[in-house]
């Protein structure tokens, strides 16, 4: 469900572009606030996609590639168990009228 809001992917894409990031210089290039920053990064966390380490006084976050892999290859093995469903549908819309 982390990846359910445009803005947490939008989040994670700005931290694996970047190679990392605070809640600071994310919301500089994001239009939202830096505290709402805060908060989809706590959901990231919480799901386990984005570690936080601890800098001085900020919080730099980067991208956890684990558990995106994870879901990418889950994600693909589900998408081939459609293809042959899907081809027969496609034969069948393509196929001769009667």
């Amino acid at each position: 469900m982390a990846l359910a809001d445009p803005m947490r992917r939008r989040i994670l894409n700005g931290l694996s572009t970047a190679g990392g990031g605070t809640a600071t210089t994310l919301a500089e290039r994001l239009p939202v606030t830096r505290q709402a920053v805060v908060k989809h990064l706590a959901v990231l966390q919480q799901a386990g996609l984005v570690v936080g380490r601890k800098i001085g006084r900020e919080v730099r976050y980067s991208v956890a590639p684990a558990p995106l892999e994870d879901t990418a290859q889950w994600m693909n093995e589900l998408a081939s168990t459609w293809d042959k469903p899907l081809a027969a549908v496609k034969a069948l819309a393509e196929g001769p009228s009667r």
